[in-house]
Parts: C-alpha cells; sequence; structure tokens
C-alpha cells in the first residue's frame, strides 16, 4: 500500500490490498476483503465492499457502490465475490453487486467496459469486453453479455438472459428473451429484432461479405412463419460456410430461454 495515494478521509480497512500508484480519493471506504490493481482511481465517495478484485487501470466516480451485498433475499452473508477486469470507466452512482452461492458465487466484469451513471449489474451476472451500458441500464441477475454489446438508456435485461456478441439494444427496450448475435433489438414487450447492426459490425472490421451473410441469415431468422429448426437449416444451407453464422446458428440452438425474432 505504500506507493497509494490516499485522501487523508478514505477509510481502508485492514486486510484490504492496494497496487501500485492506486489512488483513494476523499470520502471513499475500501472493505477488508478488496484487492485494487495497480493504476486504479477512486475519484471520492466511492465505496468498495466484500470480496471484490479489481484489476488496472480502472476508474470509478463519484458515489458508485462496487461490491455490495446481492438484491436476494437468498443471500445469507456468503462470501461471495466480485470480479472487475481491466481499463474499466465506471461513471456515477454505478452499482456492481456480489455473486451469490446459488448463482455460481461471482459476479464478473471484464475488460475495457463502459459503464454509465446509475447503471446496474445484478448478481452472478457475466459481461465480456468492449460493452457499453448508457444511462440507468439495468441488468438483472444471472444475465450474460458477450464481447461488444451496447446497452441503451433505460434499458432493463431480465434475469437469465444471454445477449450476444455484437448486439446493440435500442434505448428503452425491455429484454425478456436470449439475443443472437450481430443484432440490433428494439421495443419494450415484445421486443424484436429490428436488423443486423451494420454499423458496428463495419466498424469491428468485419468484411462486406461477412456482414451480408450475417445480415441475410437474421432476416430469415424474422420470418416467424418459418419453424426454429426449418429455419436454421435454411440459414445453414445458403451461409453456414462463414464462421459467424455458424456462431449464430449455435448461439440460437443452445439458448435455453428462446431466442428473440
Amino acid at each position: 500500500m505504500s506507493s497509494a495515494k490516499i485522501h487523508p478521509t478514505a477509510i481502508i480497512s485492514h486486510g484490504a490490498e492496494l497496487g501500485k500508484d492506486v489512488e483513494v480519493g476523499p470520502y471513499c471506504t475500501v472493505g477488508e476483503h478488496v484487492k485494487i490493481g495497480d493504476g486504479t482511481r477512486l475519484i471520492s465517495h466511492v465505496v468498495v465492499d466484500g470480496k471484490t478484485t479489481i484489476g488496472t487501470g480502472n476508474v470509478f466516480f463519484p458515489f458508485s457502490v462496487i461490491g455490495g451485498v446481492p438484491q436476494d433475499l437468498k443471500y445469507k452473508g456468503e462470501l461471495t465475490e466480485l470480479i472487475v477486469g481491466n481499463d474499466n470507466t465506471i461513471r456515477e452512482c454505478v452499482t456492481l453487486n456480489l455473486g451469490t452461492v446459488q448463482g455460481g458465487g461471482k459476479t464478473v466484469l471484464g475488460n475495457d467496459n463502459l459503464m454509465m451513471a446509475y447503471t446496474h449489474l445484478g448478481h452472478d451476472a457475466i459481461v465480456g469486453n468492449h460493452c457499453i451500458l448508457a444511462n440507468s441500464a439495468a441488468i438483472a441477475g444471472h444475465v450474460i453479455l458477450e464481447d461488444y454489446v451496447t446497452i441503451g438508456g433505460l434499458v432493463g435485461v431480465t434475469q437469465f438472459v444471454h445477449i450476444g456478441s455484437h448486439v446493440y439494444v435500442g434505448a428503452g427496450a425491455t429484454v425478456d428473451k436470449d439475443a443472437p448475435p450481430y443484432a440490433i433489438l428494439v421495443g419494450a414487450r415484445p421486443c424484436e429484432i429490428k436488423s443486423a447492426n451494420l454499423v458496428g459490425l463495419r466498424r469491428r472490421g468485419f468484411s462486406n461479405e461477412v456482414v451480408l451473410a450475417i445480415n441475410e441469415s437474421l432476416k430469415l431468422w424474422k420470418q416467424t412463419d418459418l419453424q426454429k429448426e426449418e429455419c436454421l437449416q435454411k440459414i445453414e444451407a445458403e451461409y453456414g460456410k462463414f464462421q459467424e453464422v455458424q456462431t449464430f446458428i449455435s448461439f440460437i440452438r443452445n439458448s435455453k430461454n428462446g431466442c428473440l425474432r
């Protein structure tokens, strides 16, 4: 803790571990089971509690509460975990909850994510890398967000939902079924697939040929007059030579909640 920069008003519990060049600003509190990696900054009024492990280069803005107890009545004080990766930006009033024993015991936030003000990550949720959660997005317990997911403002994602990579969820949506990769989602009950996330895919270097195949696959998937397996077989026959399309098909076949169409 010798190289950490700690404001005199901050409270660091005995047992907390702070890496090199960590900054703990005014009125922050850090619990006894917390580990904070090199170069991470707690700007001010940040609470970090529970068995929380934070990687390097993260920034936590004022009034964020990290490692708070799960909002689950089954939780009885077990020493469950929150794991935060590297280079995340956590804005004002964000809440990241610990896991529960019943849900696997840990909540995970990966690397290079942006969580805007008032976003919530529920217990046992797993978020990948390079995701953006806009203001007041609420991610319930046991949710999985794969890499490069963008969640618009005021979005609700219900528990146990799995959202595939490169999905864009429009503001105000409610996602209550699994969402296959590469799609844009809109609407609240029903939430529906609007189209492929063409702009996002091109920005991330997908070739025009692959983007076209993904777009056509999603058009076929949206044809709700076709039964699920019939639709997937048709997609595979026409575009299955592309690995990205195989990923899309596999996601839908492995869905436990049913997928949006």
